[in-house]
């Protein structure tokens, strides 16, 4: 099969003006086309630090960069074999594009019968690789956390709403969850619960609880007019436990910085009591990803203090997220995405080189899941009238 390639058969929405907000097409495409931008910049840069990020490339990283081993990227470990780097997304973009794929299927809201039904067949269907560079199974690329979705319904036929306890907890299933946010567009309510749902095959603790807050701060990020101190209120109006915590901390520290070189220390030492995996990213402790109601992923919290940090612009924000390192792909595909939402724009360069590099259409998933959000949308309201006149029916108030 030839692989699929960028396409400008449809054209992205119009830039908005001043007079003219982003709209939900605008924001889906700019969310969606950011999550993945961001994936593909901090993917070559993943596990290390701010430090050796800069000593690497001569300063920070200020857009797409080759791989961390340069020409020997094929045998190089611990990257071998993937080609992270000259703008090749990761597992995340991949996840997020069958996510969609799976709203187009169903076109209405999804739970963990979706995943069993529609998700675990897509993983399983050949598609073009980036980092493989070569058409191959998404379960050939994706992490162990992932793989185990596959394990454990389509081998293990375990209950949908149950698979996700025993896994490793990490940040697996909140990088693919920004579709559900946008699906319930506006509603953080409704994108939270819907994301728990979802995340239910695939982890437990607080992966799930992250799931579902960054979907709400996707869907927060949506309405008119939001900030990104409207989207973290949002964030913390619905996050437990250790999520909660993690986020209280690390945000607070980030409104003091406006300079993402002056925030990576004091971001990294304000989640540090709640992340499980210790200071060597690539050696993680004995504690590391085990269930907690202590503890938080590191992801979500520190993609939410960039997107204060770069004041929900989407060139800072994700740069910051990029230079941070660790599992800076992630955190650049949940912040990415978040300021996508707020309608901050992606820089066209940086779009058009994934794209291309990548031989992936960005915008094709966005225009297909503007049409199924309206679909949703569409059906909600017919449900919520039904609803309304049943109760006014039981209740005696027509």
């Amino acid at each position: 099969m030839t692989p699929t390639t960028a396409t400008a058969a449809e054209p992205a929405p119009a830039p908005s003006t001043p007079q003219s907000p982003p709209g939900l097409d605008e924001r889906i495409t700019r969310a969606l086309v950011g999550a993945a931008v961001g994936d593909a910049l901090g993917g070559p840069v993943e596990g290390w630090t701010p430090e050796q990020i800069a000593e690497r490339h001569g300063g920070r990283v200020t857009g797409i960069v080759g791989p961390w081993h340069g020409e020997n990227w094929r045998t190089a470990r611990p990257i071998a074999p993937y080609h992270k780097g000259d703008g090749h997304v990761t597992d995340d973009t991949l996840m997020t594009h069958a996510l969609v794929r799976v709203y187009d299927r169903v076109r209405d809201h999804l739970d963990a019968y979706a995943v069993a039904d529609h998700l675990v067949p897509d993983l399983l269907s050949p598609r073009w690789i980036p980092e493989l560079e070569a058409e191959a199974l998404p379960l050939q690329r994706i992490f162990l956390a992932e793989k185990w979705i596959v394990a454990r319904l389509h081998y293990g036929h375990v209950d949908p709403r149950e698979a996700g306890a025993g896994n490793i907890v990490n940040c697996g299933a909140a990088m693919y969850m920004a579709p559900v946010g946008l699906v319930n567009a506006g509603h953080p309510e409704a994108a939270y619960a819907e994301a728990l749902e979802i995340a239910a095959p695939h982890q437990s603790s607080y992966g799930r609880e992250a799931a579902g807050v960054f979907a709400a701060a996707v869907a927060a990020g949506c309405r008119p007019g939001a900030t990104p101190d409207a989207v973290i209120d949002a964030a913390l109006a619905l996050a437990k436990d250790g999520t909660r915590s993690a986020i209280e901390a690390v945000c607070e520290v980030a409104a003091q910085h406006e300079d993402f070189e002056a925030a990576f220390a004091p971001l990294r030492a304000a989640v540090e009591p709640f992340d499980t995996v210790g200071p060597d990213y690539r050696s993680p402790s004995l504690g590391a990803r085990r269930p907690s109601r202590l503890h938080a992923i590191e992801e979500l919290p520190v993609a939410l203090g960039m997107l204060l940090v770069g004041g929900g612009d989407y060139r800072r924000t994700v740069l910051g997220s990029v230079n941070y390192g660790r599992d800076c792909d992630s955190i650049a595909t949940m912040s990415g995405a978040i300021a996508g939402a707020l309608g901050s724009e992606v820089p066209a360069e940086w779009a058009a080189t994934v794209a291309e590099a990548s031989r992936l259409d960005l915008h094709a998933p966005a225009r297909t899941l503007a049409r199924v959000a309206r679909e949703v949308f569409a059906r909600d309201l017919e449900r919520r009238r039904s609803h309304e006149e049943a109760f006014a029916a039981l209740a005696g108030t027509r």
